[in-house]
């Protein structure tokens, strides 16, 4: 298959990354700029519910990964060639950074556009992004690859995910789980601190949690029920 055939899948990667950095990070930005009117828990709502708008947009169009460590995560377990990852993170860091270019230009004086910096030990966050995404990539093939789950529910299952995880997990990591969604503001905002915990913990964390749900699924890939299974 050319690629051109393929381009709606990139672009609806990039639109879909686009609105989750640009609500998510939007939400942190407002909150600071309000005077705390979203409130933390606004803020965690917001990132699970434009996850979960975008899985039902554009969900049937790329598989709405929206997230480096989820297509990698993938890649590991055979549910994406190869040849798809490049393209596919490569609209995944350009929809985020295109976000945060809007609200750099949008709120010229927030210096930090929503980023993700520890907030205690470095290793505390390393540690916290790595079980974070570790659970969100079992939910997300739990629902989203397993024949036996209902398909329709995958947005809820995953939004409500991410959201309970920025509830818990905000305070002290951020709850990236996703570095394009670390990168761009930190891009943007010139401050690279601790940076590099927001690319490797959530990929370890996804691979773990795609060959950990593997292991433990009773359909193989291909449907069909596994030797030995109930």
């Amino acid at each position: 298959m050319r690629f051109a055939d393929k381009l709606p899948k990139y672009l609806a990667e990039t639109i879909g990354t686009f609105c989750l950095v640009f609500a998510g990070t939007g939400a942190i930005i407002v909150n600071q700029v309000s005077g705390g009117q979203v409130t933390h828990v606004g803020v965690s709502l917001v990132f699970g519910l434009v996850v979960l708008a975008m899985i039902y947009a554009i969900g049937h169009i790329s598989g709405a990964h929206m997230n480096p460590a989820v297509t990698l995560g993938f890649l590991s377990v055979g549910r994406l060639p190869s040849r798809e990852v490049m393209p596919y993170l490569s609209a995944q860091i350009f929809g985020a950074i295109l976000a945060s270019a809007v609200l750099r230009f949008t709120f010229p004086a927030v210096a930090t556009l929503g980023q993700t910096i520890p907030a205690g030990p470095w290793a505390q966050s390393f540690v916290l992004e790595i079980v974070m995404t570790f659970i969100l990539m079992f939910v997300i093939m739990g629902v989203a690859t397993d024949a036996r789950a209902e398909g329709s529910i995958a947005g809820i299952a995953i939004g409500a995910t991410i959201a309970l995880e920025a509830l818990f997990g905000g305070p002290i990591s951020g709850a990236s789980m996703n570095p394009a969604r670390s990168f761009a503001p930190a891009l943007l905002s010139g401050s690279f601190a601790h940076h590099w915990i927001y690319w490797i913990a959530p990929i370890l964390g996804s691979v773990g949690g795609a060959w950990v749900y593997r292991a433990v699924q009773c359909d193989a890939q291909d449907g069909t029920p596994k030797a030995g299974c109930c």
